[in-house]
């Protein structure tokens, strides 16, 4: 359990490393006339995922889950490679990144990288290490719950997003 408290605490200080880059890329986006859109699911979006690393945590101990080597192998594994695609998305939008909705008036769509691929592969980053973080130590309630709680979730940020980037296109901003 030791050494899968020590990756579930790895990904916690990956996400306060993607918050302080969201922080100096909204300085940056704010700067140039940005607009922000769905403040409202972003509360809900911080919980969810601060509370799946707490469920990992909390359900190998409660339950006594235990690790079972050919699941919880091939699961790091696409954990290591949740977050290689999350940071190539990060690379790829460079300044423009961020864990917000902000859209800068008159820059196009980023083409480039995995969108080029994918429209939001950094999505298929948060829903892979999702379902994959929580069983690489056979916590399958924690990763059904989060992954039932963020269908809704990006559900939600994905239209936001969608829209924010179409009335950007359209030069309807603000």
């Amino acid at each position: 359990m030791i050494w899968y408290t020590v990756l579930v605490l790895a990904v916690g200080a990956e996400r306060v490393a993607e918050l302080a880059v969201a922080r100096r890329n909204a300085r940056w986006s704010l700067a140039r006339g940005a607009v922000e859109r769905g403040r409202g699911h972003y509360p809900p979006m911080v919980v969810l995922h601060t509370g799946l690393l707490f469920g990992c945590l909390a359900e190998v101990a409660l339950a006594d889950r235990p690790f079972t080597p050919v699941p919880g192998w091939t699961m790091l594994a696409v954990v290591v490679a949740a977050q290689a695609l999350r940071w190539w998305c990060i690379r790829t939008l460079g300044p423009r990144w961020n864990t917000r909705v902000l859209v800068v008036p008159g820059l196009p769509l980023v083409s480039g990288g995995p969108y080029r691929l994918l429209r939001h592969p950094n999505y298929v980053a948060v829903v892979a290490e999702g379902v994959a973080l929580p069983l690489v130590h056979g916590a399958w309630l924690t990763a059904l719950v989060f992954t039932v709680l963020n269908a809704g979730l990006l559900t939600v940020r994905i239209r936001c997003e969608n829209g924010a980037l179409r009335r950007a296109e359209a030069g309807a901003l603000p």
